[in-house]
């Protein structure tokens, strides 16, 4: 007998749902390479069109986004500006070396998130010995700070200092439909602010495969290259580009549900004798510090006896990840668990 698993790894794990199979079964497709697929296509538009931003490039992944934005707005001998947590220089493999030349300026941040102070002490001055400032890199909501979430007015400050010193501004947005349905923000305000913008598609919204990268239509032209020699360049994606598409058409606003589940585990979590410390829960990820007595390896094996899953967020850190395939039942299971461990 299959035993039916609670998977709070993370929200890149959920399956395609009946509706956006059928989606997929029904699209129309082409070559993407020589872009004759009007289904990669009409995900492209519509997803830059949300943002108020010119031009979409589909992409397997948000890591490839994120690494072709990088590589076309930068040249070797010059630097990005980041958080020192942030996911393009911590969980990409060094693709900013590897792929880019590039050297990093880490800054300290608050639950993942900098101040437009910050990035602009880090700008370098023109000097020889100096690595040339050539990106401002963002990351809404922040990974490693608990789904944390920028404010339009930091956002605003940060793109302020960007134009003044004319260096582009980027957003790795994995999870960016989490900030604007938590915040209540415009999509259309960040594509003010932001010149470029990696979504992801695979994470809360459900879709299987895929992320979008977004841009001005001269800088998307001149990324197709770069996808391309990453090998990036696909077929008959229109497949999982409508897997997308069903994504954001019909995904979008349930992030609120994930949102209310995240906040019932942080609750829960606080409650118990074992936990240290629960980082504050804007949106759909709860990390928690587990107290000494409680070793996170006794705590994930206890909770995976009862059909649970979770994922290890360094020492003595879990991550609990909400999403579309957690319901209300399963959470109720998990609160129960939680409990339990305390006896």
């Amino acid at each position: 007998m299959t035993v039916s698993l609670i998977d709070f790894r993370s929200d890149t794990v959920t399956r395609p749902t009946p509706a956006m199979l059928d989606a997929m079964f029904q699209a129309r497709v082409g070559d993407d390479v020589y872009e004759e697929d009007p289904t990669v296509r009409a995900l492209e538009e519509a997803t830059a069109a949300r943002f108020g931003l010119e031009a979409g490039l589909f992409c397997p992944s948000g890591t490839m986004t994120n690494q072709i934005a990088i590589k076309a707005h930068t040249e070797p001998l010059s630097e990005v500006i980041c958080e020192q947590t942030s996911h393009i220089y911590l969980w990409e493999v060094g693709g900013i070396a590897f792929h880019s030349g590039a050297s990093v300026a880490l800054l300290p941040g608050n639950r993942g998130r900098v101040t437009a102070a910050q990035v602009e002490a880090a700008i370098r001055p023109v000097n020889v010995h100096y690595p040339t400032t050539s990106l401002i890199s963002l990351e809404n909501t922040h990974n490693r700070g608990g789904g944390s979430c920028y404010s339009l007015e930091e956002i605003a400050s940060i793109a302020e200092v960007a134009r003044r010193y004319q260096i582009p501004l980027h957003l790795d947005g994995a999870r960016i439909f989490n900030a604007l349905v938590a915040t209540g923000q415009s999509a259309l305000e960040y594509g003010r602010y932001f010149d470029t913008i990696s979504v992801c598609l695979s994470k809360g919204l459900g879709a299987p495969v895929g992320s979008v990268l977004l841009g001005s239509r001269a800088f998307i032209q001149k990324c197709k290259r770069i996808r391309k020699v990453m090998g990036g360049g696909m077929r008959q994606a229109g497949f999982l580009a409508a897997a997308g598409l069903y994504a954001l058409e019909n995904n979008v606003e349930r992030l609120a549900d994930d949102h209310r589940r995240a906040r019932q585990l942080a609750e829960a979590l606080e409650a118990q004798a074992y936990v240290a410390e629960v980082l504050l829960v804007e949106t759909n990820l709860v990390i928690f510090r587990l107290q000494d007595t409680m070793p996170a390896e006794t705590f994930l094996a206890r909770l995976q006896e009862q059909g649970i899953l979770a994922s290890s967020f360094g020492p003595q850190m879990i991550r609990f990840v909400t999403h579309l395939d957690i319901d209300d039942s399963m959470l109720e299971k998990t609160l129960t668990a939680l409990h339990a461990l305390a006896q």
